[in-house]
């Protein structure tokens, strides 16, 4: 079937939802596959500082910020199907573009790629939302944003998996882990033009007007600085998306084969957070709880959930060189010489595995700890307890997801369905603007004191919810909706 029913409620929207599903798999399979390469990338091919990751990341979030303001103009004056193909086909172009960058240009080239792609893929969302709005009556739409944001964890899911399918331990073939996506990418193209067209009939309610209020009317209101305090925690989030592989690396050694499982697990607990939390202030207020009470308490909930995470860069795993380990060592294939360089370490114990390593590398080269690193990691290593720091990065994420569900639905409380992309928009820029601060920070700590600057992100990252939620009821103590004369 190529072509679209006269009418909405025909089953073909689903197969259009479907679409939009791929299409966000995609969007979060590519942002993540640099975040999963990450401890790879700079301390086996590239050997960037921890100040270049953060430069390398912060381009990807400042784009993303330029993206929330121009993509959406830019699908909305080329209408939907044509501006989701050139959201789509600029970040799969950047996204494949990583292949190409040569180690002398690895910073330059890779802020560039990222930059692209940062900008590419912040046409995604308005362009979906746009789709479900074209294609869904009122009361189906918030199932069908659901369905379609869901794809977001599917692609963080994959992502590990791709790459250690695909890449060697020793960052060999990591090219081609940036080349997947784009293939996924021509693909969905193809099906796109072969079966979206716009809607005919319009699934928006003849209430409905599409005047929108802009942003120079909003911005003054108290009410969408509470929802963009409530969105100041986007920061936790993307130093999870881009922070979580190289801080289990470089905590507890786990490499590119090791990592899939723990960051599967925390993605998947995302998943279940995000429909927890939707659905959690929902059944409050069918019990008869207000909307400010039903809102408040779960956002309460989440910020509670997440304090525990601050303990993850504080468990109490050693890397101790003994008879043991060397005794292992000696059972690998022409490591005889290697044992001996080592012995001159034993009695040591050290507090992070990127710690171990650097003292092995010295004694080493680059070449044999490479070949080495997971036998020397796993006999060196006192414990496992990594899988604490898994389940506590776990509710996190998943006590994110819930917040984030949940107040997005602050905007609709708060203000008129013509004002919510102004206010969103707003609340996106500053989510991303705290998520390049906390970037910044983060690098220049780890470039100064080493693993331990984890630990005060994980501190930041688990109390800001309970600082936003204190923002947010100082800003709307009754979440009381926004007087349409204001916005006059």
């Amino acid at each position: 079937m190529s072509t679209a029913p006269d009418a909405p409620s025909s089953g073909y929207r689903w197969r259009i939802l479907a679409l939009l599903f791929f299409a966000t798999t995609v969007n979060y399979m590519d942002r993540s596959i640099l975040a999963v390469l990450a401890p790879t990338l700079q301390y086996k091919v590239f050997h960037w500082t921890d100040n270049d990751y953060a430069r390398i990341t912060m381009s990807f979030q400042a784009a993303y910020a330029l993206g929330l303001v121009t993509m959406g103009a830019i699908i909305d004056r080329l209408g939907t199907k044509i501006g989701y193909t050139v959201s789509i086909l600029v970040w799969s172009i950047f996204g494949m573009l990583h292949a190409a960058i040569q180690p002398a240009f690895s910073l330059i080239g890779f802020m560039l790629a990222r930059f692209g792609l940062g900008l590419g893929e912040a046409g995604n969302y308005p362009a979906a939302i746009k789709t479900v709005a074209e294609w869904f009556p009122q009361k189906e739409r918030g199932l069908a944003t659901g369905i379609f944001n869901a794809g977001s964890n599917m692609g963080a899911i994959l992502a590990p998996l791709v790459v250690a399918l695909i890449v060697s331990a020793d960052g060999t073939h990591w090219q081609f882990a940036f080349l997947v996506t784009g293939v996924l990418s021509s693909i969905w193209v193809a099906l796109w033009w072969k079966y979206y067209r716009r809607s005919d009939s319009g699934s928006a309610s003849k209430d409905e007007t599409s005047e929108r209020i802009r942003w120079l009317r909003v911005v003054p209101l108290r009410e969408t600085w509470a929802f963009a305090a409530a969105k100041t925690t986007d920061a936790a989030w993307w130093f999870y998306s881009f922070w979580a592989g190289k801080f289990f690396y470089d905590q507890f050694g786990l490499d590119i084969k090791t990592l899939a499982v723990p960051l599967i697990a925390i993605y998947v607990s995302a998943d279940v957070g995000s429909i927890a939390g939707g659905w959690l202030s929902s059944h409050w207020l069918k019990q008869g709880w207000t909307v400010n009470r039903a809102r408040k308490t779960t956002l309460l909930i989440c910020a509670i959930c997440a304090l525990p995470v601050a303990f993850s860069a504080k468990l109490g795993t050693r890397f101790v060189v003994g008879a043991a380990m060397l005794a292992t060592l000696q059972q690998q294939p022409d490591s005889a010489a290697q044992t001996e360089k080592l012995r001159s370490l034993v009695g040591r114990s050290y507090g992070s595995a990127k710690e171990f390593l650097t003292d092995v590398n010295a004694l080493l080269g680059a070449g044999e700890s490479s070949r080495l690193e997971r036998t020397l990691i796993a006999a060196a290593r006192s414990d496992s307890l990594y899988w604490v720091a898994v389940a506590l990065i776990s509710l996190a994420a998943a006590a994110h997801q819930a917040w984030s569900a949940t107040i997005f639905t602050l905007i609709t409380d708060l203000f008129p369905r013509r004002a919510t992309a102004s206010v969103a928009g707003i609340g996106g820029m500053v989510g991303a603007g705290a998520g390049i601060a906390a970037n910044y920070a983060l690098g220049n700590v780890l470039t100064g004191s080493g693993p331990i600057g984890y630990f005060y992100m994980f501190l930041v990252a688990g109390s800001c919810y309970l600082v936003a939620l204190g923002v947010i009821h100082l800003l709307t103590p009754r979440l009381a909706p926004v007087d349409p004369a204001r916005l006059a």
